[in-house]
């Protein structure tokens, strides 16, 4: 079994703590590349806020926390020896193998010895008398590099709704991305409801995923909705000896096939176009899509699918009926059903027999357009038509993606301009790796890479591989400093 929190650097920033290179986050970006720096005479370090490895699966542990993707292609693609080695034991893996697999990562490569744990970053500042960035942690420490690294993640800054009394709670309440951690263990030790009435505001992927699971023993749960999502069947099972087997015959497969398809998934538009077959063939083709697991609905239907409106319209219909069939109560069914979106413009949460919580007695769906919350009580949720007392308040309310962890690190570039200033309208950058006027700053998956499309490992990959192709460059042409120019953002 991979240890959990290992025995990381035990070094604490200091004056004196130079390295050419500094990364900013230990998950699956900020792993990668402090392997591939390995390879170049430069000194770098990670510094990383969690007391492990690990990233979004380090913090994410809520119940019924797992990916969207295909184990066998979620992994990291590069470390033969890990390929081998490690075996999936579900389809679509829960976030405590997933933690688990990142440990087993780190062990075997011997990562930790260049991450700093439990020191989160305040703030980064651009010398340019040195050339160089002049961190400050929430500690107190400091320290300096030539080349600044952000591998944050698109998915770790937890947003709390704004809503008034959210501090008044007596209760127990929890941010899906800040749950309780297991000391012990990958997961949580908190996953049983029983006896409890919950509440858990938020619908989207995470709220999809806590939801099944809290369902299934709380006494009482409530479910605060204000934009219903399209949901398709996850479908998971567990990987048998030989499936796992076969697995690893055909990663070099796997992998080829993930880099040659929209978003690095396993599945391939059918060449079909929606609006050239017959109603029949094409709802059979629908049916036979929507009992596949994974998101063959969604990246494995016809090739217009998300580029003709007509043709996004018949599987829009054909899923709300899906719906409609499967929610017993016509006006709950509805008020599950988008209206301002087609399917699959968004990434689609994967479900567990999500529709069929709400034929529960202890189900119910809240419709916060309709009565919306006014504030947070010390007893529970108040709206506008009514007061829900509850035990525990489950926030599923997302993330500020994207930019949210840069925003909340105060970078000053050339002219101390600040980022979150040049970024106010939006953020500019060049290839989503640079941005001008903060020079020798890269950040890996960050704005206008294809996060919320993408197989992320498979994008980190990609993303890592330029990265460490650039600073080879630069190491070896003695180049000191490099930003994009204004019009190139």
């Amino acid at each position: 079994m991979a240890s959990q929190q290992g025995s990381g650097s035990a070094e604490r920033s200091t004056a004196g703590n130079y390295h050419d290179v500094i990364i900013i986050g230990a998950g699956i970006c900020g792993m990668y590349m402090s392997y591939r720096l390995r390879e170049l005479d430069l000194t770098h370090h990670v510094y990383e806020a969690g007391s492990g490895v690990g990233g979004t699966w380090y913090w994410n542990r809520y119940p019924g926390c797992r990916f969207d993707s295909e184990s066998y292609s979620y992994g990291y693609s590069v470390f033969p020896d890990v390929l081998e080695e490690w075996t999936w034991k579900e389809q679509f893996s829960p976030q405590p193998e997933t933690l688990e697999y990142l440990n087993f990562v780190a062990d075997k490569h011997d990562l930790r010895r260049d991450i700093t744990f439990n020191t989160r970053l305040k703030a980064a500042a651009y010398d340019e008398s040195n050339n160089e960035w002049q961190l400050t942690f929430e500690d107190g420490g400091t320290a300096r590099c030539h080349y600044l690294i952000s591998a944050t993640g698109p998915l770790s800054a937890p947003q709390m709704p704004k809503i008034p009394g959210v501090d008044d709670f007596k209760g127990e309440a929890y941010h899906t991305a800040l749950w309780p951690r297991d000391p012990n263990g990958f997961g949580s030790p908190v996953k049983d409801f029983t006896g409890k009435r919950v509440g858990v505001i938020g619908t989207g992927a995470t709220g999809v995923q806590v939801i099944q699971e809290v369902s299934k023993t709380a006494d009482q749960l409530y479910v605060f909705q204000r934009t219903p999502n399209w949901c398709a069947p996850l479908l998971n099972s567990k990987v048998d000896d030989a499936t796992a087997a076969k697995m690893k015959e055909s990663y070099p497969e796997i992998f080829d096939k993930c880099r040659k398809s929209f978003g690095s998934f396993i599945h391939d538009f059918d060449p079909r176009s929606a609006l050239e077959v017959s109603d029949e063939e094409r709802n059979a083709f629908y049916e036979h899509l929507y009992n596949e697991p994974g998101f063959g609905i969604w990246l494995g239907s016809f090739r217009d699918t998300l580029t003709d409106p007509k043709a996004n319209a018949y599987l829009t219909e054909f899923i709300a009926n899906k719906i409609r069939q499967r929610v017993k109560d016509p006006a709950v069914a509805e008020k599950l059903i988008p209206k301002d979106h087609g399917f699959g413009t968004r990434r689609v949460p994967l479900e567990t027999n999500y529709y069929e919580c709400y034929n529960q007695p202890n189900v119910e769906l809240v419709d916060v357009r309709e009565d919306p919350i006014e504030r947070i009580t010390a007893t529970g949720i108040k709206t506008a038509a009514a007061e829900y007392e509850l035990d525990m308040i489950i926030y599923a309310t997302g993330f500020d993606a994207v930019t949210g962890a840069l925003h909340r690190i105060d970078i000053s570039g050339v002219g101390e301009q600040k980022l979150r200033d040049k970024w106010r309208d939006g953020p500019r950058t060049f290839l989503g790796m640079q941005i001008a006027g903060f020079p020798n700053l890269f950040t890996l998956v960050g704005p206008h890479n294809g996060a919320a499309f993408c197989n992320i490992p498979r994008c980190i990959e990609q993303n890592v591989d330029w990265m460490f192709g650039l600073m080879k460059h630069l190491h070896d042409k003695h180049v000191q400093r490099i930003e994009p120019e204004v019009a190139a953002e």
